[in-house]
């Protein structure tokens, strides 16, 4: 009887060990729900034009992830790759190429950029010097933030204000498309309940205007053949909305695939259908993931 005891106090003991130890930092999905395993994912990816990238921006999972999913996508695609990213403003382009050209040291080129994200050294830095040390290109994709303060305060009129040389960093296309009964920027209003403001649809521009540009500055740099990894909050590419809306506005035809990141928290209250629209893969990451410094 004493023997069995033991046993049945080992094999709790081990039971405990395990669940203790099944404490997964993240777990990867397929838009049906099911387990993705990463290196089919990355091979699914690869066969794409361009991929998005929808990070929360203080997530270290999402960072640690976008160096990891560089190093694999380099691999298979070599100098086919390059990037893109929200986190840096088009009209710094001139000072990133020449960084990443070896022109001068880092500390000489960070002073020189502007509005550059307080966590750049921990979640950006990594790749912006693996694009760096590859001889890859990274492209500032987003507009200069003074000139979507500029159409929040004034909408559409403030490109009757710029010179030709401001609305060269401005997404030319926003005029053309721009939709505000389009999801990413209805929501906008939406979740603001009965307290919309009266200058919702200025903001909603202001809003269209960073998408606009980041799909004109990711095409203009893309030539058939190649492969962008596109780095944005995941607002600019959940359900195939902001970014990759304008995209296929502008120059429809591309294969274009995303990947999310959500809590868990969330994706446990998310619809099927939901779970099967925001992305083609989803990063969850546990609710208690410690944040990023931004």
């Amino acid at each position: 009887m004493k023997q069995l005891v033991q046993i049945a106090f080992i094999f709790l003991a081990f039971i405990s060990i395990t669940n203790a130890q099944n404490k997964p930092a993240y777990q990867l999905f397929k838009n049906n729900g099911k387990a993705a395993d990463y290196n089919k994912m990355i091979k699914d990816l690869a066969e794409s034009d361009m991929v998005f990238f929808g990070e929360y921006h203080n997530n270290p999972i999402s960072h640690w992830l976008q160096l990891e999913m560089s190093k694999s996508f380099f691999e298979i695609k070599r100098d086919k790759l390059f990037f893109g990213a929200e986190m840096f403003e088009n009209g710094n382009q001139l000072v990133l190429n020449e960084y990443l050209e070896g022109f001068y040291a880092e500390d000489k080129m960070l002073p020189e950029i502007t509005q550059l994200w307080g966590n750049y050294k921990t979640d950006y830095k990594p790749l912006v010097d693996f694009a760096k040390d590859n001889n890859l290109r990274f492209i500032a994709t987003n507009i200069p933030r003074r000139y979507a303060s500029m159409l929040s305060k004034k909408g559409m009129d403030a490109l009757k204000e710029l010179s030709p040389e401001a609305l060269a960093m401005i997404g030319p296309d926003l005029e053309t498309y721009f939709d505000p009964t389009v999801k990413a920027y209805a929501e906008m209003a939406d979740k603001m309940g009965g307290h919309v403001p009266p200058n919702m649809l200025n903001i909603q521009i202001a809003q269209a205007s960073k998408d606009a540009t980041m799909a004109h500055f990711s095409l203009q740099n893309f030539n058939p053949g190649e492969f962008l990894f596109h780095f944005e909050g995941s607002y600019h590419s959940n359900y195939n909305q902001g970014i990759i809306w304008w995209i296929n506005k502008i120059q429809p035809g591309l294969n274009i695939k995303s990947i999310t990141t959500v809590m868990q928290s969330e994706w446990d209250e998310m619809s099927k259908e939901d779970k099967a629209e925001i992305a083609n893969y989803i990063i969850v990451v546990a609710d208690s993931m410690t944040l990023t410094k931004g």
